[in-house]
Parts: structure tokens; C-alpha cells; sequence
């Protein structure tokens, strides 16, 4: 797919609790078309500690207004700097980057999306291309507190949505491979984004139970294009940059599933 380096204008830009901020850019032009499970690389501009662009999932596109969305975990000065840009605002982005999501051969398929912190971006994305093509599918969040659960109208909009935090302030206590519906329920396709620790629980879990698993890899990204190698993954094919090859992984591709 082709990549594109544009300037895109701040809409909106909306903090969400102390750890999150949520950027809705638009264009003069079209914007190019985007899968879910695709990223960009974010310019920071204005600040002296950040050299190299941000790697940033797209949270959602909406073709109708000519919008796409960023879910920003604010936790340095680079994404500080992104967290705090304004209507109005130009932002420098390279886009779409990465492969997607595998959607369904059929609208019957159960399909569960399990994200952990801002590892829920892409997935709303993904949920809004089910639903397009009839697919109605589950959500599995996860956050440390109620506080770091964000956007919940927009998944309950695409389908059902459970919950669990590490505290127990919202939805079942504990983490998501933890929570009643994975006993309760089967599901045919699983797909995962967050920290590493608990896409292996996930990938464990759809391993055991024979449930085809996509993960979306967080490795650090510097270049985006397979060019600096900083992002290499291991798997059964070599070693393979997550940035180009990836970011989504068949499980089965990764030596650290099992």
C-alpha cells in the first residue's frame, strides 16, 4: 500500500483521564485509504529531547467527515508535546504504515478484540470494519482503573463490550484471560493489542482452545519503513521488522506464543 507524507490540521484534540489524549486530524484532501492494524509515524515538533518520529496505531478513520484518529498514551515529552497540540494545529505524518488486521471470510464468525491500556487504539478501528460487513464483534478491555477506560460509547457502539481492571473499579477484577466470558463463551478469530505479557496470556489461550490469533506488536519503531532495524522480531520465518512485516503477527509466526 502506498505511503503518504502530509501535513494534517488538528480538529480536536481532547485529554482523556491523566494518561491519555485523543487527536482527530483532518485534510484539505482526501486522506488516503487505511486498514486496521496500520500506524503512522508522528512528527514532535518543539522538543529538545525528541529526535525521531512517534509510531502511533490509527484508533479510527471516519471517511465521512475526512477524519483520523490517534489515541495518544501520554508518557514522555515526545507524546507530552503530541497530547498538548490544539485546533488548528499541522501535524506532519507518514501514513499508512504496517499490514492489518485479517478480517473474516464470513459475517458469522465470533470474533473477540481483547486490547489492554492504549493497546485498545486499533481496535476500534478494526470493530467499525466488522460491523461494516455484518460482523458483530466482542470486546475484552482491560486498564489498571476505571480511570484509564476510555471511549467506551464508541466500542458499545460496534459491539458488546466487557471489561476487567487490575483494581476491580470497573467490570471483573484482574486481567483479561481472567475475566467469565472466555469460560462462557467460544469465539472463532481472536485479535490482540496491549502489553506483551498479556498478548502471550491471550495467545496461550487461543493456542489451547485452536482459535485463529492475530497480535498487534508494540516493539519500538524509530523509522517506520524496515530501514533501522530497531523493531526486529524473532519468528519461525527469522527475524522480522515489526514496523514493515508486521505490526500484526499470526501467532503462529512468533516463538513466544507457547
Amino acid at each position: 500500500m502506498k505511503k503518504y507524507i502530509i501535513d494534517l490540521r488538528v480538529v480536536e484534540s481532547v485529554r482523556l483521564g491523566e494518561r491519555y489524549a485523543l487527536l482527530r486530524l483532518s485534510s484539505d484532501f482526501s486522506l488516503p485509504e487505511m486498514l486496521p492494524g496500520q500506524f503512522a509515524e508522528l512528527k514532535v515538533e518543539g522538543s529538545p529531547t525528541t529526535f525521531l518520529r512517534r509510531p502511533i496505531s490509527i484508533h479510527y478513520v471516519d471517511y465521512d467527515r475526512n477524519e483520523v484518529w490517534f489515541l495518544i498514551a501520554v508518557v514522555g515529552d515526545g507524546t507530552s508535546r503530541l497530547g498538548s497540540l490544539r485546533r488548528g494545529d499541522v501535524l506532519n505524518c507518514i501514513i499508512p504504515l504496517g499490514n492489518s488486521f485479517s478480517l473474516p471470510q464470513s459475517a458469522n464468525e465470533r470474533v473477540l478484540l481483547v486490547g489492554g491500556g492504549v493497546g485498545v487504539a486499533p481496535l476500534l478501528f478494526l470493530g467499525s470494519n466488522l460491523c461494516r460487513m455484518g460482523c458483530k464483534p466482542t470486546f475484552l478491555l482491560g486498564a489498571r482503573s476505571a480511570s484509564d477506560l476510555v471511549q467506551l460509547e464508541y466500542f458499545e457502539s460496534f459491539g458488546r463490550v466487557f471489561l476487567t481492571t487490575e483494581d476491580g473499579s470497573a467490570g471483573e477484577k484482574g486481567f483479561v484471560t481472567n475475566h467469565s466470558v472466555l469460560a462462557t463463551e467460544k469465539f472463532d478469530r481472536i485479535c490482540t493489542c496491549g502489553p506483551k505479557p498479556m498478548m502471550v496470556a491471550v495467545a496461550r489461550y487461543a493456542s489451547e482452545h485452536d482459535i485463529c490469533c492475530e497480535v498487534s506488536l508494540e516493539n519500538k519503531m524509530a523509522c517506520g519503513l524496515g530501514a533501522c532495524l530497531c523493531c526486529v522480531e524473532p519468528t519461525h520465518e527469522g527475524n522480522l521488522c515489526v514496523c514493515k512485516q508486521g505490526s500484526v503477527f499470526n501467532i503462529n509466526q512468533l516463538l513466544w506464543h507457547v
